[in-house]
């Protein structure tokens, strides 16, 4: 489907990663980076801190940013809580389901809520909490799951937005009015809060820190859209409201882990853009003991197959271009003359690229003189400013040595990632035999966990919670991984494991 128009008052921001240059002419960011060059006249719409829509050609402009990444909503006169019901799935959770209810009642008043009872032991029990809430109880007399549960409760509402709400979440003020506003877009099919950690006031342990900074669940603090394989490639089914149009036939009953995925996957390959927005906010129960914790790392891990199946090329382990690929594998080998051969593969993709991004016409580089005021001294209320005289390097060819050591830094990570996660069977295996793999393992899984752990940490940390962090993140990989490889052996197939090295999108 062709995207509707954005509505006149409609407001992007640029991504503060977002990074512009020559004169603004060029945008680099979004997951995956992208590069825009812009028009003279795109460039004179965007001289402000954000891009208000006023006619079709800032229309256009607004959604070609925001649906690459380097811009992003601020939200508008969206839907009512009025159209909207919440759909809880739930199965013997009473308490939970009672502090989920009274949650939603402080969050959003007069909304409508369907609490389908998916096969509790103690039908009575979820009864008598949904109805003090005012809610409407569908029952199932066995246990079907809570996808079977959340199309349950769709089929039961009437109204043009559904809320699924797991029963062991808790929104947080003004989550509901925050989605709403992105749903003013009419291209916008699903919008996701952050889900964060749920905290009682109770002290921490190894596992719920880790939680809390790192969970599967929480996709960080940056708004994104939701596309397969970037930065923000899911939103988890814990909390997330739909448009009943984009819902289709709704979850797969037949995939108990990743059935989230697949439908905003589905919803996507439809043509509607989807939105992920942290200022919105649900806290989510994690689990707190170890064993629990790591089944359900491995339960995740599993999702990889089916999904690699019905979404081909959505879920490589690394997806890399060539060039990265031969990089990354010729430093792997560990040797003088392979390391100079990547750094031959690595200057002749950058004049490549540096090709691919020059106009015709444009000059390789350009010197320009710049003139900045710089403070020099401040007394009281008075500052001295200093003209200050440097020049500004722009053109293609600098533009490529930024872009060039920043996509083999992204290889390097996913590579580093895959060997202690997806590909650690492996890896152990070859370790047995090979001092080079040892070597590679221990400096990715040591490099990459310190990087994961300087990412997350708490202000003030040490190097004990640095041990701690690594630990966790070696254990939850480990559990993944070992989800994953059982899930590719149950379906029999070896996708979820293979690189991709097109240098393509996923729809290419």
């Amino acid at each position: 489907m062709s995207a509707p128009r954005l509505p006149d008052g409609w407001t992007v921001r640029p991504d503060p990663r977002t990074w512009r240059v020559d004169g603004g002419a060029t945008w680099i960011g979004g997951s995956p980076p992208r590069v825009l060059r812009l028009s003279v006249a795109a460039r004179k719409r965007l001289d402000g801190p954000e891009l208000v829509v006023t006619d079709a050609t800032s229309a256009a402009l607004a959604r070609l940013l925001s649906d690459a990444g380097v811009a992003h909503p601020v939200g508008g006169d969206g839907p009512t809580p009025d159209d909207v019901t919440v759909v809880v799935p739930v199965k013997d959770r009473s308490a939970e389901l009672d502090r989920l209810l009274v949650a939603v009642r402080a969050t959003a008043p007069g909304i409508g809520i369907v609490v389908v009872d998916d096969g509790s032991d103690d039908p009575g029990a979820t009864s008598e909490v949904a109805e003090r809430h005012g809610a409407r109880v569908v029952r199932h007399r066995t246990s079907r799951g809570p996808s079977a549960g959340r199309n349950t409760g769709a089929r039961a509402c009437t109204t043009p937005l559904i809320a699924f709400l797991d029963s062991d979440v808790v929104p947080e003020p003004g989550w509901l009015d925050t989605l709403l506003g992105h749903l003013a877009d009419p291209a916008v099919g699903v919008v996701a809060p952050r889900i964060v950690a749920f905290s009682d006031g109770g002290p921490e342990n190894a596992v719920t820190r880790y939680e809390r900074r790192r969970s599967s669940l929480d996709l960080g603090a940056r708004p994104a859209p939701v596309t397969a394989r970037s930065r923000v490639a899911y939103v988890p089914s814990a909390a997330l409201v739909v448009r009943r149009e984009a819902f289709g036939d709704g979850f797969d009953e037949a995939m108990p882990v990743a059935e989230d995925v697949d439908l905003v996957w589905r919803i996507a390959a439809a043509g509607w853009r989807l939105r992920y927005d942290p200022a919105a906010r649900v806290a989510h129960e994690h689990r707190a003991h170890v064993r629990a914790w790591l089944a359900r790392k491995a339960f995740y891990g599993t999702g990889a197959a089916p999904l690699a199946r019905q979404h081909p090329r959505r879920v490589p382990p690394v997806a890399l271009a060539s060039w990265t690929a031969a990089t990354v594998a010729l430093l792997g080998v560990q040797r003088p003359w392979s390391s100079a051969a990547a750094g031959v593969v690595t200057l002749v993709a950058t004049a490549r690229l540096a090709r691919g991004l020059r106009r015709p016409g444009e000059p390789w580089l350009r010197v320009t003189p710049s003139r900045q005021e710089s403070v020099v001294a401040a007394t009281g209320r008075q500052q001295r400013r200093f003209p200050a005289t440097g020049v500004r390097v722009t053109g293609p060819v600098p533009l490529a040595l930024v872009l060039a050591p920043w996509g083999l830094g992204g290889a390097l990570w996913q590579a580093a990632g895959a060997l202690t996660r997806h590909w650690w069977p492996v890896a152990a295996v070859g370790a047995l035999v090979s001092r080079r793999v040892r070597r590679a393992l221990l400096l990715a899984a040591v490099a990459e966990g310190l990087a994961d752990w300087a990412r997350f940490r708490d202000p003030g940390a040490g190097p004990l919670d640095a041990l701690a962090h690594v630990a966790a993140h070696r254990a939850d990989d480990l559990a993944y991984g070992a989800g994953l490889w059982w899930g590719a052996w149950r379906h029999r197939t070896v996708s979820p494991l293979l690189p991709d090295l097109s240098g393509k999108g996923p729809d290419a």
